[in-house]
């Protein structure tokens, strides 16, 4: 246990800033200087007494294997220092990854420091560590040996408890802190995006507060990291579980919260007469994913460098929600369009493709296919070829026709291609490697082809910018003539059910089966998602909105002799 008390001033109401920022990872410097900027700003124009920033603040989270790099935390430690040198006037709760020398080994501590009058006079390390779905903490730290952290403050005799994100998830670490005599409990976080995170968040609050009855101060990062999305939604919830404050979310944020002593002479969180922020209202669940979306691809292009973006319009729905997508994260200047017809695309889907380029406002160019499809051809037609699969075979080489074409303008423009495959194509492998699933970031990679379309819905009720027409046509990869996915999947509706409760649910085909699905169509889907493995090792990295994507959720072997295609014995 921790315990760390100054000399006492007291002070009614307590003002304390939580800094919901955007970090980059592996950016010390960078990321210190956002964290000093928001200190001095806390103190001198909003008069606050503490500031909070997220869970491994320092380095952005997660840093994964830089934890490893003794020059990393040699920034770490400089970092520090120059952090605690402007805690004059104002004290600082903050996240980093400490590292602790015993005998002939090392250990990592995911560590909250508290820093006062300039020095870290406490410090917190995390007792419960994540290790599934997107985390991998236990390969890196060492589970927190002290059981509780209590801290003063300078300017109150308020008693805090610290807390880091998983923590708040399990009763033990927030009991501790309260048989410890804590008033307030502050949680950092860096609690990821997935489509129902933010509700299932206030039902754990709600459930450790009813423990406890104590107030918690959330304090959660935001921004894209690689496939991972942080969605903000810093809260002030008092000790009846009610939320009293909200930050933003998918924004930068400063959430001021006064915290004053109550007629039960407990200390409560009330809104501030000058910086008052209700909490926000619920967003739909296309709302929550559309933002996550945008934010993802800014953060994604932002981060990495890239100047502009470019992706292929065929006229088709998954082409016109990633343009639709692009646009909003990055303005119409910044993304180019290519549309590259074959002989089996309709006039229609170009005419579609090019309405919405100029609806959106951006740069558009026709570079047809067919010379270079025929110069294939004619190629291959001078070797045996296996009749029975040419089929097969034109189609992906016209998908790799354009994909070639992309990524040529991509290395002459020094411009991130965008791909367009969705998750219900990654999971059953209707998708061309090297065709369509080029690209540095697949925005759609995590959404089914169902929520595709209910995107697209929502966002042309903010304005009109994909073609009615496109949303109504039957979807096709238009590789063959009147081609429709239909011809090799079954309806959307009914696949992407399957899939979700074989890739997001685990059941096995048994389950599934006795759900009510046909079990022909059901040993088939499970198959095709099997086997296609290899090509979604291969794909981009592409943006989490749901408990089990297709990257760090799922990691299934290449090679494998199961075989979810036969019932469970």
């Amino acid at each position: 246990m921790t315990h760390y008390s100054p000399a006492i001033f007291k002070k009614s109401p307590l003002r304390i800033v939580l800094a919901q920022l955007n970090f980059l990872v592996g950016d010390v410097a960078g990321n210190a200087q956002k964290i000093i900027q928001a200190t001095i700003a806390a103190r001198d124009d909003q008069q606050a007494d503490l500031i909070v920033f997220p869970e491994l603040a320092i380095t952005g989270y997660p840093p994964e294997d830089l934890l490893y790099r003794q020059d990393f935390y040699q920034r770490i430690d400089a970092a520090l220092k120059q952090i605690a040198e402007q805690a004059n006037g104002i004290d600082i709760i903050l996240g980093y990854p400490a590292q602790s020398h015993q005998a002939l080994k090392s250990e990592q501590y995911n560590r909250a420091a508290f820093i006062s009058h300039q020095k870290i006079v406490a410090h917190y390390d995390k007792q419960k560590l994540p290790n599934d779905h997107v985390f991998d903490e236990m390969r890196y730290f060492k589970a927190g040996k002290n059981k509780a952290c209590i801290v003063g403050l300078t300017q109150s005799d308020i008693k805090i408890g610290i807390l880091i994100c998983e923590d708040i998830w399990h009763a033990e670490p927030a009991m501790q802190a309260a048989e410890l005599g804590a008033d307030l409990l502050v949680c950092i976080n860096a609690s990821p995006f997935s489509k129902h995170k933010s509700q299932d968040r206030a039902h754990v609050l709600a459930t450790r507060i009813q423990e406890i009855q104590l107030p918690v101060l959330y304090v959660n990062c935001v921004g894209g990291q690689d496939e991972l999305m942080f969605d903000g939604g810093s809260m002030a919830l008092d000790r009846h579980g009610k939320m009293i404050q909200q930050a933003l979310f998918f924004e930068e944020d400063s959430l001021v919260v006064d915290i004053h002593k109550d007629r039960e002479k407990k200390w409560a969180p009330i809104l501030s007469a000058t910086h008052k922020r209700t909490p926000n209202p619920l967003f739909s669940e296309e709302e929550s994913i559309y933002q996550a979306l945008v934010l993802g691809v800014r953060d994604y292009v932002e981060k990495n460098h890239f100047s502009n973006a470019i992706l292929g319009l065929s006229g088709g729905i998954d082409s016109a929600l990633t343009l639709a997508i692009a646009v909003d994260a990055l303005g119409k200047d910044r993304v180019k369009v290519v549309m590259m017809p074959s002989r089996y695309n309709s006039a229609e889907s170009l005419l579609d493709a090019k309405c919405q380029a100029e609806t959106m406002g951006v740069h558009d160019e026709i570079l047809s296919i067919e010379p270079v499809f025929k110069a294939f051809l004619e190629t291959l037609s001078t070797r045996h070829t296996n009749t029975a699969l040419m089929r097969i075979t034109q189609e992906n080489l016209q998908a790799r026709c354009r994909g070639t074409l992309l990524m040529a303008i991509s290395n002459n423009e020094q411009a991130i291609v965008l791909s367009t495959s969705n998750k219900s194509e990654m999971s059953v492998g209707y998708s061309t490697l090297y065709g369509d699933m080029v690209g540095g970031l697949c925005v759609l990679k995590d959404v089914f082809k169902t929520m595709v379309y209910r995107l697209a819905r929502y966002r042309n009720q903010l304005s009109p910018v994909i073609p009615e027409n496109v949303l109504l046509k039957a979807p096709s990869a238009e590789l063959a003539f009147n081609q429709t996915d239909q011809d090799s999947l079954p309806d959307y509706a009914i696949l992407d059910e399957i899939l979700a409760r074989y890739i997001e649910q685990d059941e096995s085909l048994d389950m599934i089966v006795a759900a009510g699905f046909d079990e022909s169509v059901v040993r088939k889907v499970l198959h095709m998602v099997d086997r296609s493995e290899y090509k979604r090792r291969q794909s981009a990295p592409g943006i989490r909105i749901t408990e089990r994507a297709f990257g760090k959720d799922r990691r299934y072997p290449i090679t494998s002799g199961f075989q979810s295609s036969a019932f469970s014995v």
